[in-house]
């Protein structure tokens, strides 16, 4: 089983040919809704694969709280432990340029409310879960609290650390394996990654000093996986991208479900880099994930 402690977001995409210009008023060539947030996103890719999976977030007692909860239901994710919050939803606002770059901007809400003491409630599941994903878009010391009871249960933990909170690196070293954008990565270990070598550096660096691995994703170039001393680059397969909206979600649920499969990190890269694949082929996020059937159709066994 995987668990995932983390945000649910209702988002508004918006079609845009450009980013508007400061103090401009811009038509959009269509605006959807969609479920989302970092920690939805990754649990339905890993539910939509067809494994048992358990969120714990919290979203508002309103109309978008009942829509990621019946959306996430359909996907066959597990939401018994999604706590109703007097705070509104959590919402995200995503312009999508017709090249697949997305710019995001997103409101916690609801995701605050989640305390030490939700993640005490789901203790069970911490004792038969073998993943648990964690992002940053829940509490910071609620992120600590699930990482440290993983730890003691003895689950393989995954650290998307996104959004980047470079002055909190604590939670870093507990994690099994970090995975983090060339940005983030930057951010966090204080040297830019420009290409896939620094990447490469960089990211087995890191993995060293703290007996982890690390996954650096690099856009168009793919990512870079840094464990067991060594490095190894998973290229991106060729596509026609409609827009990159939880492409790096996607990849994260698909690499859970991989390592529940007893894929090793390199294996397990591969897969997910399937998932994101399809994903980034249609509009907004959880509607775009694939399923088993769907990834075997496209790339085969």
């Amino acid at each position: 089983m995987i668990l995932v402690a983390g945000s649910m977001n209702y988002d508004i995409i918006l079609k845009v040919k450009r980013m508007p210009r400061e103090g401009e008023t811009m038509t959009c060539e269509s605006a959807s809704t969609s479920a989302g947030g970092k920690g939805a996103n990754q649990a339905v890719q890993a539910a939509k694969l067809g494994v048992k999976t358990f969120m714990v977030g919290a979203v508002g007692a309103d109309n978008m709280g009942d829509y990621l909860r019946d959306e996430a239901e359909n996907y066959g994710l597990d939401i018994s432990h999604v706590k109703r919050s007097w705070t509104s939803t959590g919402m995200g606002c995503v312009h999508a340029l017709e090249d697949g770059r997305v710019f995001a901007t997103i409101n916690r809400g609801a995701n605050y409310d989640l305390t030490i003491s939700d993640i005490d409630s789901a203790e069970d599941l911490f004792k038969s879960s073998k993943i648990l994903i964690l992002q940053n878009e829940i509490p910071h010391d609620v992120n600590i609290y699930a990482a440290d009871l993983a730890r003691r249960y003895g689950l393989k933990v995954l650290y998307n650390a996104a959004p980047a909170f470079p002055e909190k690196k604590d939670l870093l070293p507990k994690a099994d394996v970090v995975i983090v954008n060339e940005g983030e990565a930057s951010d966090y270990l204080g040297v830019k990654i420009a290409s896939v070598e620094d990447a490469e550096r960089e990211g087995l660096k890191a993995s060293g000093e703290m007996g982890n691995s690390w996954i650096i994703t690099m856009g168009s170039h793919g990512s870079v996986i840094c464990a067991e001393g060594r490095t190894e680059i998973v290229r991106p397969f060729k596509v026609d991208a409609v827009e990159t909206t939880g492409a790096g979600d996607s990849y994260i649920g698909g690499l859970a479900y991989a390592f529940t499969r007893g894929m090793d990190i390199f294996s397990a890269a591969k897969f997910a880099t399937k998932c994101s694949a399809i994903t980034v082929c249609g509009i907004g996020a959880q509607p775009s994930m694939p399923t088993l059937a769907q990834i075997t159709e496209r790339f085969g066994e």
